[in-house]
């Protein structure tokens, strides 16, 4: 028992420091964020910092930029959708009637504790030719891909009737096919057996390994849990398939010259950066092959600086960016302090900080229809922590 224990506090010691940090961190954003609704003074004249994307990434961002930018300066969030688009429901709420409106979250309560006149509610769409003058601008546009991981249209109506187009085929289907063993395709087979136990699912992956950004061990976890729910595994085959969303019924052919028919073919491959919005004004900032956006260390945009000071007022994060990082919200939320503090910086003409914080890469994937039968998982807190009212979600 003394070896547990000495075992225990030695444990202790090794983290008190690190624990102490993030508590002194934690604790230091609490009153500067109070100091700064205190001195922050709305000016006739000032100039905005526009952050583009509405995702966790952005958000953060934007609600970082607002705690922390003075007087003169005002944020603008720029985003397509009308709701911000809780992605993580997404394949749960596609085959879940009556569920899909919690994953559209209203975003007027996210800054309702901002100072005044430091926010401006970003319904602007750049593609109107609206001109948004900008001192600092930070892209985190995300990646697009195909439904239902993401959805095609940008307002909540016309999102949640694609979710129940794919609800509807998904309880009429009685073989299906996803095609693409990543999280959204795991995520999907194992909904559909939980809530569909008739029907035959069949997961269709590329490689030799599901969520083949982690290791074997994941991968063979994973395989039997699917497997004990009924889950057939087809793994080194991929299948050409539509990417529109119209989740019709299909025959896929496969690399031995095999064809089979399925009432239901659902994709879940790959995602594409939404790196266009640069294409005109700085090609050579995105790469060539992935089509990320190439960002520095300090995330600036990758652009000879020095002939045009302007690029250097321009982040990219999130998953637009290529920083060799994770792609997931935590990683972007990272991201997003370090561009919060060279924003300050280069405004303080201060010293610019490096990127150096990176998540460690992670999965979440629900094996079930949820603890204490909660179908919604996580909804009800995204929902708390954009200061909206889950019982309310009819209310436009």
């Amino acid at each position: 028992m003394s070896s547990i224990c000495q075992g225990f506090g030695d444990v202790i010691l090794i983290l008190l420091p690190l624990l102490l940090t993030y508590a002194l961190k934690f604790l230091s954003l609490c009153l500067q964020s109070t100091l700064h609704q205190l001195t922050y003074r709305p000016l006739h004249s000032f100039q905005n910092v526009l952050v583009i994307g509405g995702s966790f990434t952005s958000i953060w961002l934007a609600r970082r930029l607002t705690e922390s930018l003075s007087s003169g300066y005002k944020v603008v969030l720029a985003e397509k959708n009308s709701h911000f688009n809780y992605t993580f429901n997404f394949p749960r709420y596609s085959l879940l009637r009556g569920h899909e409106q919690k994953a559209f979250i209203p975003y007027q309560g996210l800054f309702e504790k901002a100072p005044e006149g430091i926010f401006e509610d970003g319904e602007i769409e750049l593609a109107s030719g609206k001109c948004v003058p900008y001192a600092y601008l930070a892209i985190a546009t995300g990646a697009t891909q195909s439904p239902p991981a993401k959805l095609l249209a940008s307002q909540k109506g016309e999102a949640g009737a694609e979710l129940r187009v794919l609800q509807a085929r998904v309880e009429k289907a009685e073989k299906v096919a996803i095609v693409g063993g990543g999280a959204v395709g795991v995520q999907l087979s194992v909904d559909i057996e939980s809530f569909y136990k008739d029907k035959t699912v069949v997961l269709i992956h590329l490689r030799d390994q599901l969520l083949s950004s982690f290791g074997v061990r994941l991968h063979e976890f994973v395989v039997g849990k699917l497997g004990a729910l009924g889950v057939d595994v087809w793994l080194g085959e991929r299948p050409t398939v539509p990417v529109d969303g119209n989740w019709e019924s299909e025959e896929l052919t496969f690399k031995c010259g095999r064809s089979e028919m399925f009432d239901l073919v659902i994709p879940c491959t790959g995602q594409k950066p939404n790196s266009s919005i640069i294409t005109e004004f700085s090609p050579l900032s995105i790469s060539t092959q992935a089509k990320w956006i190439l960002a520095k260390p300090t995330l600036q945009l990758e652009a000879d600086v020095k002939s045009n000071e302007r690029m250097a007022r321009i982040f990219a994060l999130g998953d637009v960016a290529g920083t060799g990082g994770p792609m997931m919200a935590r990683a972007g939320m990272l991201q997003a302090e370090t561009v919060l503090e060279n924003i300050v910086a280069l405004i303080q003409r201060k010293k610019l900080a490096e990127n150096t914080s990176l998540a460690r890469r992670s999965v979440e994937v629900e094996f079930g229809q949820g603890k204490s039968g909660n179908v919604d998982l996580e909804a009800a807190k995204v929902w708390k922590m954009f200061g909206a009212d889950l019982q309310k979600k009819g209310i436009e």
